[in-house]
């Protein structure tokens, strides 16, 4: 969650983020943040302001707007 608002409405690079975290990048602990960025948004699917989206094969974005509308 930190790195995600590190990179507040900019792109953080999946492949980053997974050597960040884990030290190295490998195609297992990559799914196991794959994992961690769904219940990521599952805990904040109540708060309209807050998204968590993809950029087809490169990482995430955290959009945060201020009543939920960009």
């Amino acid at each position: 969650m930190r790195l995600l608002c590190l990179h507040q409405n900019s792109i953080l690079r999946r492949d980053d983020a997974v050597e960040r975290i884990y030290g190295e990048k490998d195609y297992f602990l990559g799914r196991s943040f794959d994992v961690f960025i769904s219940r990521l948004r599952k805990l904040l699917r109540h708060d309209p302001r807050i998204t968590i989206e993809n950029v087809f094969k490169v990482g995430f974005i955290l959009k945060v707007t201020e009543e939920g509308v960009e």
